[in-house]
């Protein structure tokens, strides 16, 4: 598939690349999405494990089975699998470690939700921080971040309309900076752990190196960080 990288795949799963723009699943205005392709490459329809925002790139699931999508969305739902994201939002986010226990309303009720994060560096309008699910809400990223008054960079949705409007017009950002960077879980039948990472995308590095004075900005981005215990 054209500008779909495939970064792991075995009889049971691929793990895809997602570049943002692309929807995973079809829909009112959707022209083009993940799924169809995948269907158009299998002969078959893909079993969706989980989802990713349309303008969310990075790490996607895909089982090729029914047994497959099973054992993995149990595996996602549970929490046996580990997902981190990467984000440059706007402000200063402390403490430099933490996490936002926030409810997340959804079809009018409110759901306990959790985000870890860690950030990594700032500039002094921006923070770029690594993240980790504690549940799995639609848009929890976003919202969280936005909730506690760092939205995330290029998110018109959640954040700051005006502020993306002029980083458009000044530094040419088009895309919401959020990526799905890296993704463990346990493979279905050997139960060896597969760690697949994704390298940010082009749009992503292009802004880091101009908004922070670092370097050793890549060296940063390979470390890992304890954030579930924070």
């Amino acid at each position: 598939m054209k500008n779909i990288d495939i970064l792991y795949e075995d009889a049971d799963c691929v793990v895809l690349n997602k570049p943002a723009g692309l929807a995973v699943q079809g829909g009112t205005n959707i022209t083009i999405s993940l799924d169809d392709l995948l269907a158009s490459e299998w002969n078959q329809r893909p079993f969706l494990v989980h989802r990713l925002d349309k303008d969310t790139s990075g790490l996607l699931l895909v089982a090729k089975t029914k047994e497959a999508a099973a054992y993995y969305s149990g595996i996602i739902a549970g929490k046996g699998a580990e997902k981190r994201y990467m984000a440059v939002c706007l402000g200063l986010i402390q403490p430099d470690t933490g996490k936002i226990d926030e409810p997340i309303r959804i079809r009018g009720t409110e759901r306990a939700s959790l985000t870890f994060y860690h950030r990594i560096a700032n500039s002094e309008t921006t923070s770029l921080v690594e993240l980790q699910l504690g549940s799995g809400r639609m848009h929890q990223i976003r919202r969280h971040l936005a909730s506690i008054g760092h939205p995330i960079i290029g998110d018109d949705k959640y954040g700051d309309f005006s502020l993306n409007k002029a980083l458009k017009k000044d530094r040419g950002i088009k895309k919401m900076l959020l990526h799905a960077s890296q993704l463990r879980f346990p493979h279905r039948t050997t139960k060896k752990i597969i760690e697949v990472k994704a390298p940010l995308p082009d749009y992503m590095y292009a802004f880091l190196y101009k908004e922070y004075p670092i370097k050793e900005i890549k060296n940063l981005l390979g470390l890992t960080y304890s954030l579930m215990g924070s």
